[in-house]
């Protein structure tokens, strides 16, 4: 409820709606280009209307499968995306055809299962992405107001993951920060390394437990930025490179992928902007695995 608006010289209503909405709420002016152009912003005397929850139709095809949901509102979801599972199709897997009517087992195909399921037409995008074999939360945006404002945050870097990791050998307490680049191996398509062409990367490091009798440690990793298999590579270069990591020279005898799981996110509210902390439980195997360690 804006209430009763000043208008400038040559100014209607809808003109000073827009900038209130603009200057107000920091509403992103692409939705508000949107809105004007489709007639979604309704005005009758000091109450004001928009129209940021129209039905949509999702890119993903809806997949009925297992989904834990961590958070949920108007505006955003939070799911645990488990360890084996995309967190969207990429193109080896393809779109559904008549050929293959099956939908992708990905994170966004489930999340798409999950709305239709619930009778919501709903596009929900994800935020940022987590590797195959990386378990933790994915941020969701349900709309468009809140994929404009959270991409927003993501971009200033307001959006913070915590994780944890088992790594091989004892980490010395003296390990801080990793700033090193990362840029692609060109010996290896899957691969990135260390380079000093590559794009700036930084990895935040604290050494929570040491299994001396293992020679493993257990850190909690949080990230300034996002680069591909930041953390596996930079640890890697450390000289600690995660516990089943084989892609960057860790051992599989106790486990085939690696130990790496997000403990934490957080994000400010697209429309509130209050800070928003979601943790993510440790899954099964990294529980075993540090029973086995201990």
């Amino acid at each position: 409820m804006p209430g009763k608006l000043t208008l400038r010289e040559g100014q209607d209503r809808l003109d000073a709606v827009v900038a209130w909405l603009e200057q107000g709420l920091q509403a992103p002016p692409k939705l508000l280009r949107h809105l004007r152009a489709e007639g979604g912003i309704k005005l009758a005397g000091d109450r004001l209307r928009l129209l940021v929850f129209p039905p949509r139709v999702s890119q993903y095809a809806p997949l009925e499968a297992e989904l834990q949901l961590l958070y949920e509102d108007d505006f955003c979801l939070v799911v645990h995306k488990p360890a084996g599972l995309k967190v969207h199709p990429d193109g080896a897997e393809g779109r559904v055809s008549q050929a293959s009517p099956t939908p992708p087992d990905t994170l966004a195909n489930r999340v798409a299962g999950w709305f239709a399921g619930r009778g919501e037409p709903m596009a929900a995008a994800h935020i940022h992405r987590l590797d195959e074999f990386t378990s933790g939360p994915v941020l969701f945006a349900k709309n468009e107001y809140a994929h404009l404002k959270l991409d927003e945050a993501m971009s200033r870097k307001e959006i913070g993951r915590t994780y944890i990791a088992f790594v091989q050998g004892v980490v010395s307490p003296a390990l801080k920060v990793i700033d090193q680049p990362i840029g692609r191996d060109r010996h290896h398509n899957q691969r990135r390394r260390v380079s000093p062409g590559g794009k700036p990367a930084v990895t935040h490091v604290e050494r929570v437990e040491v299994f001396p009798k293992h020679d493993i440690s257990l850190v909690r990793l949080t990230l300034e930025t996002g680069r591909t298999h930041q953390i596996r590579v930079h640890l890697s270069a450390a000289g600690h490179p995660l516990v089943g990591d084989a892609l960057y020279g860790g051992s599989t005898k106790w486990m085939s992928y690696q130990a790496l799981h997000g403990e934490r996110l957080m994000f400010p509210h697209p429309l509130s902007g209050e800070w928003v902390e979601v943790d993510d439980p440790w899954p099964p195997a990294l529980t075993r695995l540090r029973d086995r360690y201990s």
